[in-house]
Formats: C-alpha cells, structure tokens, sequence
C-alpha cells in the first residue's frame, strides 16, 4: 500500500487526511449528546483513558517508536507537547459540555471562527502574509462576534473559548516537527494521570468507574477511538499543508455542526442568525482569498 509520506504526494495526502478529520469532527457533537447523562468532566477523564491505548496501537503498529522514544530527548519539543496537551484538553472539555447542554449550535460558530484565528497566528509566527481580502473577512468575523454580544445579549463564550484552544493548538503542532500519532500518545500521556486520579477520586466517592448502564459504558469505551481518529487525520494534515490552506478545510467540520444543531432543535432567533451571516460573509471573502493566493503559488511556484 502507498504511504501518506511518499515525496511525491505529501499534499494529496494532507488534504485526505484534512477531509476525513473534519468529517468525523462535524458529526462528533451527536456522539457525546448521546452520553448527555454522564457529567461532562467524567466523559472527559473517559476519553483520556481510553484514548491511551488507542495512542499506543497508533504508534506501535504505525512503527513510530523510535521517534516516541526521541522526543524525550527533545526538552523544548517536550515542553511544547505538555502545553498543546492542557490546550488539548480543555478544548475537549468545552465541547463536550457545549453538545451535551444544548448549544452545537454555539461550538460551531466557534469552528467558523477558527480559521481565520488560525491564520492570523499564521501571519505572526509563520510569516504568511495578508491580503485585503483577508483583513475584510476578519473585519465582518468581529462584526458577526460583536452582534452576538450585543444583540443577542450574550458573549459567545463558548464559540470564543474553542477559537482560541484549537488555534492556538494547532499552531503549535504545526511549530512542531513531531509525527502525529506521536504527538497525540505524548499528549494523552500528560493528561492520562489527571484523568484517572478524577475518576478513581470520583469512584471512592460512589460515582461509576465507567458508567452506570452497559450501553453507555459500550458507548464510553469507544471514545479513544472516537477521539484519535479525526485528531491524528488532522496532525497528519497539518505536517503537509500550508496552515491557511488548512484552515479553509476547518469549515467542512462547523458546516455539518451547525446543521446537527438545527436538527437537534435548538434556539435560532433573527439575531443569532445575523451573527451566522455576518460570519459566513467573512468565509467566503477569506476562503475565496486563500484559494486565489493558493492559485497564484502553483503559477509562480519560485
């Protein structure tokens, strides 16, 4: 079978893996309202456990141990993976809670957002540069944000808190020289001890191991497969992508949400859906940007 790596397919390869990680993303909402009984920190100290051996297979099978195993002589490169890890984290975290109580609809305004956040730590740490376009399709993301805040009534927390966590993530794997599953078994490994000390914490103190019916314990199990799926799909991809090109295929994922969101009937007044406009003007102005700067590199590839 060809490998993802060969030279001469690194970004065919990329943009399969990007695919198939925001495919996965867009429906993950509908996996974690289905556990909406189990609190959400207890589904998170879950998916951490059992996303370990999933990790451990992916590195194992995908013969990446001895790059696992240089890592820990990379201090900088280790310090950076325990930060992407607490980002790791707490993104799980918030969207989590976010599918469970009713506000998909939120977590994807959130993923619309991403990309241009993404591009902006782009233009600063990686030296991509801006286009008018680009800076009009910020400007209509802050009108959209703003609208939110101020007609709607709310500060779009949730939206703006998975913003900032996941660009700022994959910023730093994107910094990062550190092949996929690699990084995501060292990632869950920072995380793993905190996850089983809350649930044994919890356990002591009468709360279910796993959970309490055998449908959702079945369910819960399948997290780390839930979870290192589409996350290693997207590590992959950012390795062989340009992060701006990376961020036009982050809409695939916030569209499918934003549509699992209407069908699981939640709130969408006159004014959220204003937000909603306001942003996707922002998309359009910034995907047809990145597509037209994209364009012009293959015709002047020097």
């Amino acid at each position: 079978m060809r490998k993802f790596q060969d030279g001469n397919t690194p970004v065919q390869a990329g943009l399969i893996c990007a695919l198939g990680a925001f495919l996965l993303w867009g429906f993950l909402p509908l996996y974690f309202k289905i556990l909406e009984n189990l609190p959400a920190l207890h589904v998170l100290a879950e998916r951490i456990v059992w996303s370990l051996p999933a990790g451990i297979a992916l590195v194992w099978f995908g013969h990446r141990s001895s790059e696992f195993r240089a890592v820990f002589r990379a201090p900088k490169q280790l310090a950076w993976l325990c930060l992407s890890a607490g980002l790791m984290g707490l993104n799980w975290l918030i969207f989590i809670w976010a599918a469970q109580n009713g506000h998909v609809l939120e977590a994807s305004l959130g993923a619309f957002i991403t990309p241009l956040f993404s591009f902006s730590l782009a233009a600063v740490f990686f030296k991509e540069r801006f286009s008018f376009l680009q800076f009009i399709a910020i400007f209509f993301t802050t009108l959209g944000v703003l609208n939110q805040a101020i007609f709607v009534g709310k500060l779009p927390w949730i939206a703006l808190s998975l913003c900032l966590l996941f660009g700022s993530y994959g910023a730093i794997r994107k910094k990062l020289v550190v092949d996929g599953r690699v990084g995501f078994l060292l990632e869950v490994l920072v995380l793993f001890p905190f996850a089983m000390a809350f649930l044994i914490y919890s356990w002591i103190h009468g709360a279910p191991l796993i959970a309490d019916t055998v449908r959702d314990s079945a369910l819960i199990s399948l997290s780390g497969v839930v979870t290192a799926g589409p996350l290693i799909l997207f590590t992959m991809a950012a390795t062989r992508l340009r992060l701006s090109s990376l961020a036009v295929m982050q809409y695939i994922a916030p569209s499918i949400q934003f549509l699992v969101g209407l069908l699981l009937g939640e709130h969408f007044s006159i004014s959220y859906a204003a937000t909603f406009i306001f942003i996707w003007i922002g998309v359009a102005l910034y995907a047809g940007a990145a597509l037209r700067q994209n364009r012009q590199v293959k015709k002047n590839p020097h």
